[in-house]
């Protein structure tokens, strides 16, 4: 699969004939809401958990030296807290472009706390994809997250920000924060 997924994500025309959707986001989307929404909900999906094994090389690093941000892994029994936002199926353009480098929509049931369900979307970056890193051991991981850089700034930035917001809903997930201290270790004066 190519870096760029844009022209593939935008042949889903599943809720192109909908006024409205909902998107689940796990990563930068929860705390990085940078789009037009009508709603924003705390939600989970179910059988999913969520690893910093897919490469940025547009947004938290670069091709040369690519950053690590959030994934999804099939995991039975697990469940991944995130957001979801009520969106109009035009919201999704910019989307695409914004998460076009490896991630592709996927339909996927979403569950609310207050016991409701609904059918949404999220990007997932599978192992198929160009950019996809998979695991390795946490420390490594730490060192490529404390040194890269791209466009959108530190990745760094992109974990520290997503374990706050984490804790905000209430969520601790010892990848993300093992990840985050090993990360503060490498880089103390920008924890």
């Amino acid at each position: 699969m190519a870096h760029d997924t844009t022209e593939q994500n935008r042949q889903m025309t599943h809720f192109d004939d909908h006024d409205a959707l909902w998107l689940f986001g796990y990563g930068s989307l929860i705390w990085k809401a940078d789009f037009p929404y009508l709603e924003r909900r705390p939600a989970r999906i179910h059988g999913w958990r969520r690893r910093f094994w897919q490469g940025s090389h547009d947004h938290r690093g670069t091709p040369e030296a690519p950053g690590r941000v959030a994934t999804l892994v099939a995991e039975p029994g697990a469940a991944c807290q995130g957001m979801a936002y009520r969106i109009s199926p035009a919201t999704l353009r910019p989307l695409d472009v914004r998460e076009k480098n490896g991630y592709l929509r996927e339909l996927t049931p979403l569950h609310f706390d207050d016991g409701t369900t609904a059918t949404g979307l999220t990007y997932l970056a599978t192992a198929d994809n160009a950019a996809f890193l998979g695991a390795a051991p946490l420390d490594a991981i730490a060192r490529q997250i404390a040194a890269a850089e791209g466009p959108s700034g530190p990745n760094r930035d992109y974990l520290l920000h997503l374990e706050t917001a984490l804790a905000e809903l209430g969520v601790h997930e010892t990848h993300v924060s093992d990840l985050a201290r090993r990360v503060r270790a490498l880089n103390p004066c920008h924890a």
